[in-house]
């Protein structure tokens, strides 16, 4: 597939549109976004088709809510529409079309396997088979783009490994060069776990739940600082990395990844000291990073008319790569084109 930025690596991701969003999903996923876009050719799309997979959890008017603040706070935390393609999934029909051919290549012990439908499929009566088949739109959304890299939370890992396996089942049933992309994890940062429970991962779904869970993108600085100081720590004063508690090596690795230090400089300056002074420095560096982008947000969401053009435009050139794909996609599969036998 031809790209508009010749000798660029392509790159897509996607965050759903429901929960809240946080810290976490912007230090392990949106911020890495913005880091790496002048160096790739990206898309990075507000992933709504995924967000009905448990349909009765959301409401249509929240998704549509949450669908647009998605994509403000892309722009917020600095995704150049200029430099990056922002657009809704659900905008370019081609992810469906894409995902029930997969469907059908993707053995059902595969999906079975997967880590997040046996989480959220335990002690369900009934789980939608959109659920079991979540994974196949997933990969669709990657394969569609000849994607070459996908920059994710560590979570997200093996749906990556799975979309590679798709890939190379369908290459070799279709004899068709379908890209095998690679996860791209940032190193530290990439697993934010919840301030609440260091044992979890930071939810989007609890956070906008229980309150002191997460560091919201959009909570205002009092908030951050209640949920900060009321962070699970210990009765101990270990602020070593490898040694220190899960609560306390939580709030370490947020203080790492928002100061840029290296962990000995951090282990060194808050030596010796209580943790409510590691506390109290990562409220002011919390509310230093989110401050700027919940100030460009608010500009943003303002102006729904210039929003809607961002999309509009990522849009149209996002399906002026995906019609082409599906085009040699189902060529190879065998089906009849409407253009001619």
């Amino acid at each position: 597939m031809e790209t508009d930025f010749p000798g660029k690596k392509r790159v897509f991701s996607g965050i759903q549109p429901t929960g809240k969003l946080h810290i976490g999903n912007y230090l392990g996923a949106i911020s890495v976004w913005a880091e790496h876009q002048d160096n790739f050719d990206s898309l990075f799309c507000v992933v709504d088709m995924h967000a009905i997979t448990l349909p009765e959890a959301v409401h249509p008017a929240t998704l549509r809510e949450k669908t647009l603040e998605t994509a403000g706070l892309y722009l917020a935390c600095g995704i150049d529409p200029d430099k990056s393609t922002i657009f809704v999934q659900s905008h370019v029909p081609q992810h469906a079309e894409l995902a029930w051919i997969l469907t059908c290549i993707t053995p059902l012990g595969w999906l079975q396997r997967m880590t997040q439908f046996k989480d959220k499929a335990k002690g369900a009566e009934s789980v939608g088979a959109g659920l079991l088949n979540y994974p196949a739109l997933m990969a669709s959304d990657i394969l569609l783009y000849d994607t070459d890299l996908v920059p994710v939370g560590e979570d997200q890992k093996q749906h990556i490994e799975l979309t590679r396996d798709i890939a190379i089942r369908f290459n070799s049933l279709y004899g068709f060069p379908l890209r095998v992309p690679e996860p791209m994890i940032r190193t530290s940062g990439a697993r934010i776990m919840a301030l609440d429970d260091p044992e979890m991962k930071m939810s989007k779904s609890t956070g906008e739940r229980v309150r002191g869970h997460s560091i919201g993108l959009l909570d205002p600085p009092e908030e951050i600082r209640r949920t900060i100081m009321r962070a699970t720590t210990d009765s101990g004063n270990e602020m070593r990395f490898d040694h220190a508690s899960p609560g306390v090596r939580n709030l370490l690795v947020l203080y790492e990844v928002l100061s840029g230090l290296q962990r000995p400089l951090i282990e060194e300056k808050f030596h010796g000291k209580g943790y409510a002074v590691l506390k109290k420095d990562l409220v002011e560096l919390a509310d230093e990073t989110l401050r700027p982008i919940r100030e460009r947000y608010r500009a943003i969401i303002a102006d729904p008319g210039h929003l809607a053009a961002i999309l509009e435009k990522g849009a149209e050139r996002a399906q002026a790569l995906a019609v082409p794909m599906m085009a040699a996609i189902k060529k190879a599969v065998g089906f009849v084109s409407r253009e001619g036998f």
